[in-house]
């Protein structure tokens, strides 16, 4: 018998799986070895929150967090687009010219961005999720009948063309609606897990419920990092877990499938996910350092010009850490300048080496990239091909 749920044969000739009580009558027992880890990890988080509170412009920076953990979280579902993709297409107008990859990016960095202003004056709750889904499926391009915002009213099914030949079949409609009361009330509850394994159950408890005609991976992955805003485990949410499952990607859906097995392979999923935290925190610490410390730096070389040129330099500068690749047209809005001064200016950044264009020739259209910097949060280039 599992734990979590068991496959129950249902009248169209398949099996779904049905989840028992949430969270079991009897508290997971957790070995000595995860709390050993749930404590490094804490401790992992407890030095990212003290880090970033001294990151000068954090919300700039923050912008840069977003989009890594969107263009992981969407490459999981089969995106093609990088993070530069969606560096690149920030400050481009929505149209059907946008590759739907980008598109599909860009949604997640919506739905993001939504969750966090939406979480300082609203709870954690199902229409809370509900919500996220809506921004993140509402006119999105590479999906099909989404139903954005809406819990699903069909069986739907993973990998496979029916519920008899696909790989999990989650709850019928019924059951599901049970399980996802539940889960809101798990949410809310006092008990005795630990913060960081309560997240890690939130997030496979949701992905075997599976809620949505589509996008519950997506949805899913944004949970983790709202839920430990929101317990304010993190004064600012810089800790976003999709980077860890697209590398290990393999490895997460097995953890994720033995989640809901019959031979209860739950501490292998919390084992794996506290490793993502304890990876992903000391990634971020060494991001933030990384940051500090080319701030420093580029700080000291743009001083160094005269009275003239110094005080509109560091502004652009500062831009820079929200939007690291841009353009004449960039330089011109933030600035006030002619397009001819704008040209100064990045010829003044990419003589100091901040600035490197990104194309070989000196096209019309040129954009220019802040490379360094965005070397901090990916191994990406602006020419390398998405796996």
């Amino acid at each position: 018998m599992g734990i979590i749920g068991n496959y129950r044969q249902q009248p169209r000739g398949y099996k779904a799986f049905i989840p028992n009580d949430f969270p079991p009558a009897d508290q997971i027992v957790f070995s000595r070895d995860i709390n050993v880890k749930h404590t490094e990890a804490v401790r992992l988080i407890g030095k990212l929150d003290g880090i970033t509170q001294l990151l000068p412009d954090k919300d700039y920076f923050l912008e840069m967090f977003v989009r890594k953990d969107a263009s992981s979280s969407s490459q999981i579902e089969g995106t093609k687009a990088t993070m530069m993709d969606a560096i690149e297409a920030a400050n481009v107008e929505r149209s059907s010219d946008l590759p739907a990859d980008v598109d599909d990016i860009l949604h997640y960095i919506d739905a993001l961005n939504y969750g966090m202003k939406r979480a300082q004056d609203f709870p954690f709750t199902l229409r809370f999720i509900r919500e996220l889904h809506e921004k993140l499926m509402t006119d999105a391009r590479t999906t099909h009948n989404p139903f954005p915002g809406e819990f699903r009213t069909s069986q739907n099914w993973i990998n496979g063309t029916r519920p008899d030949n696909a790989r999990f079949v989650p709850p019928p409609v019924h059951e599901m609606n049970i399980a996802l009361d539940q889960y809101e009330k798990f949410i809310h509850a006092q008990d005795d897990y630990l913060p960081l394994i309560k997240a890690a159950l939130l997030h496979s408890q949701f992905e075997t419920i599976h809620p949505f005609a589509d996008g519950n991976g997506r949805t899913g992955r944004m949970i983790v990092t709202m839920f430990l805003w929101h317990e304010h485990m993190l004064e600012m949410p810089v800790l976003y877990l999709s980077s860890y499952f697209k590398k290990n990607q393999d490895v997460y859906y097995e953890r994720l499938n033995g989640y809901h097995s019959e031979d209860n392979r739950i501490i292998e999923w919390v084992d794996f996910f506290l490793d993502g935290i304890i990876e992903i925190a000391s990634s971020a610490i060494n991001t933030c350092q990384g940051i500090t410390e080319l701030r420093e730096r580029d700080m000291r070389k743009v001083q160094k010009l005269g009275r003239a040129s110094a005080p509109t330099t560091v502004e652009v500068l500062r831009n820079l850490y929200r939007l690291p690749t841009v353009g004449i047209a960039d330089i011109v809005k933030w600035t006030g300048y002619t397009r001819q001064g704008a040209y100064k200016v990045i010829e003044r950044l990419v003589d100091m080496k901040i600035l490197y264009p990104t194309k070989d020739t000196d096209s019309y259209g040129q954009k220019y990239t802040y490379r360094d910097y965005v070397s901090l949060f990916s191994d990406e280039t602006t020419n390398e091909d998405s796996e």
